[in-house]
């Protein structure tokens, strides 16, 4: 009894023929990247273009090939499938497939669905959008520089040849204070 033909119980699906799982040499709980990977594998092999065996045994086997793949790469077909079997992704704690194998290894980005960012280049929008943003933050900062040279030295200047008023008023008045002070009764 292979891992293939398990459903949730741990029993054997009810019908004799093969799944389409097993078909495509998966476990049931197959990622869709598994499950591409595995037909295109198979589908050089049994193609009858392409193999060496007789048409007659080539022919029928691709064509179930064909078949377990429209279901399986298909999640509402796949899902409904599964529960015909007997097989159910819900309420199943399942052991990841590499469970058994030493850890030591690297992990192969190139089977996982998702990208690293460092695995594409950039395209030509994102090259783009980063020339934009430097473009601006050059812009701004020269701005910033031309208008603290021309008006920076006028700025400093104009401060030191005329105090400020606020703080002019303020001491008048607290000098005003000193010399007549408010005296309540």
């Amino acid at each position: 009894m292979t891992q293939t033909d398990v459903n949730q119980n741990g029993a054997m699906p009810q019908s004799s023929e093969p799944t389409y799982y097993s078909l495509l040499g998966l476990h049931p709980w197959a990622s869709v990247l598994d499950i591409r990977r595995a037909y295109r594998q198979l589908s050089k092999v049994y193609h009858p273009d392409t193999t060496d065996l007789p048409t007659a045994i080539a022919t029928p086997k691709f064509q179930q090939i064909n078949e377990a793949y429209a279901t399986l790469s298909h999640p509402e077909r796949r899902l409904s499938y599964d529960l015909k079997i007997g097989y159910s992704r819900f309420g199943v704690i399942q052991p990841p497939p590499d469970l058994n194998h030493p850890v030591s290894h690297s992990y192969d980005w190139s089977k996982s669905a998702y990208l690293d960012a460092s695995d594409r280049p950039l395209s030509s929008g994102e090259i783009f959008a980063l020339f934009m943003l430097v473009l601006t933050f050059v812009g701004c900062l020269l701005l910033a520089v031309a208008i603290g040279l021309t008006r920076g030295e006028a700025a400093i200047h104009s401060h030191l040849l005329q105090p400020n008023t606020f703080v002019q008023q303020q001491i008048s008045y607290i000098s005003q204070l000193i010399a007549h002070p408010i005296i309540k009764n």
